[in-house]
């Protein structure tokens, strides 16, 4: 297929979302505040949401999908990330006519790798960590304490979303602004940025006198998937434009990273642990995999965490980046001792989930599909474990870009790993919501 580009433009400062058909024309002026472009390959149709006023977005498609910002365009607004509205929670003090409910509430669902040591403060630890309530009143605030680096939140409240941002220290209080309406409201909140960029604490919410809560009804799951990762995996920079950035985290979001895009389309239960620079033998940062996939802090020094509280049906590992990366960074060969040590460190999370079937990723930037070095170590771990035990599968991504993936590069790595999905006989009893 000949590699054909689209210009888009936004021409108003209103927000707006659409279904777009392109067409051969060279210019279409959508009339969008926004800048997000997604699609499926080998379709025409895409969902634009999200521009700037006044950005240009340029799309060139050969057989995947791509999009991104023509570089001398403005950034995009952090608050202009697609499904979410300008925030809707405002710093405020104590309001002591209203009500605590306090996080150890059994009204509250929790989800995720969470640390429960303390069940008056909860740490949120993990990227894709979830917590939701139901409440009724019109008054509603959402407290936390003892945060360390940056931790961001989409929250919704009765299907309206907007990002949290969480910078400062301790005694946080939110304040929903709008007032809600009568009935009953469901809150919930999923950590979209990384573990190793920051934790807080949850310490409840505020309803107005007198409302009640009750505990959600349980979502209706058909199994249970876990990511094991680097930063491909956590989603970072995934919002971000044409430059990776690490000083704002905002823009790192995992609810559109290929994981739970994945488990959403068949209704899994989702846990994800990955480490942006993490690696196998060597990597960007100084934990290695091997050291804290079971741990319930992305710390060597961590406790470990309950392994057997929840048990993935299905464990994605997807490492290897970080080690060819930094190799080449520093002038180094690609690590002689990688395959020994992949090979380990799954032996470790087999004897952790003898039911699991276990599926070896590879791909998603350069190293992964380009790079020899980390293609033939991979390889040659792969081939050892796929011959001991037969609950193991390996699955390469075509997808791939020289930054992070960004949310279009996820959506084609995760259309193609469903794709695979489906079709393996071990996936049989999990029918797709699709």
């Amino acid at each position: 297929m000949a590699n054909r580009i689209w210009y888009f433009k936004s021409s108003n400062s209103s927000r707006a979302s659409r279904n777009v058909k392109l067409s051969g024309k060279r210019g279409i002026d959508l009339g969008l505040s926004g800048c997000f472009l997604r699609g499926m390959r080998k379709s025409r149709w895409f969902h634009v949401s999200g521009l700037v006023p006044g950005l240009f977005l340029l799309a060139s498609f050969s057989g995947m999908d791509r999009a991104r910002a023509i570089p001398d365009a403005p950034a995009l607004a952090a608050t202009n990330t697609p499904g979410h509205k300008s925030p809707d929670f405002v710093a405020g003090k104590i309001d002591s006519s209203l009500q605590l409910v306090p996080p150890s509430d059994p009204r509250f669902r929790y989800e995720g790798r969470i640390d429960n040591a303390d069940p008056a403060g909860p740490v949120i630890l993990w990227q894709g960590s979830r917590v939701a309530i139901d409440f009724e009143g019109s008054q509603l605030a959402l407290r936390f304490d003892c945060l360390e680096g940056q931790s961001f939140f989409d929250v919704g409240v009765d299907g309206t979303k907007c990002i949290l941002a969480i910078r400062d220290g301790n005694d946080q209080r939110f304040v929903f602004q709008p007032v809600l309406g009568r009935g009953r409201h469901r809150l919930t909140l999923f950590k979209r940025s990384e573990a190793s960029a920051g934790t807080v604490r949850f310490r409840g919410i505020d309803l107005a006198a007198g409302a009640r809560a009750w505990l959600p009804a349980p979502p209706v799951y058909k199994l249970t998937m876990e990511f094991i990762g680097d930063s491909i995996t956590v989603g970072a920079c995934d919002e971000d434009g044409d430059a990776d950035q690490w000083d704002n985290r905002q823009t790192h979001n995992n609810a559109l990273s290929y994981g739970p895009l994945t488990a959403a389309a068949f209704s899994a239960d989702y846990r994800n642990i990955a480490v942006s620079g993490m690696g196998v033998v060597t990597g960007w940062v100084d934990v290695r995999a091997g050291q804290i996939w079971d741990r319930l802090y992305p710390k060597a020094s961590s406790s470990p965490a309950d392994l057997n509280a929840w048990k993935p049906d299905v464990l994605f590992v997807n490492l290897g980046e970080n080690d060819d990366s930094y190799s080449r960074a520093r002038g180094k060969a690609f690590p002689e001792t990688f395959a020994d040590a992949y090979v380990s460190l799954v032996h470790a999370i087999r004897k952790a989930y003898p039911s699991a079937r276990i599926i070896l990723l590879r791909g998603g930037m350069y190293g992964g599909s380009q790079s020899a070095a980390l293609r033939d170590a991979w390889q040659t771990a792969v081939a050892r474990l796929e011959a001991a035990d037969p609950a193991i599968n390996h699955f390469v991504f075509t997808h791939w870009t020289r930054n992070h993936p960004r949310v279009a590069d996820h959506r084609a790595m995760a259309d193609e790993l469903i794709a695979w999905l489906r079709a393996q006989d071990f996936m049989r009893n999990h029918s797709s919501n699709h």
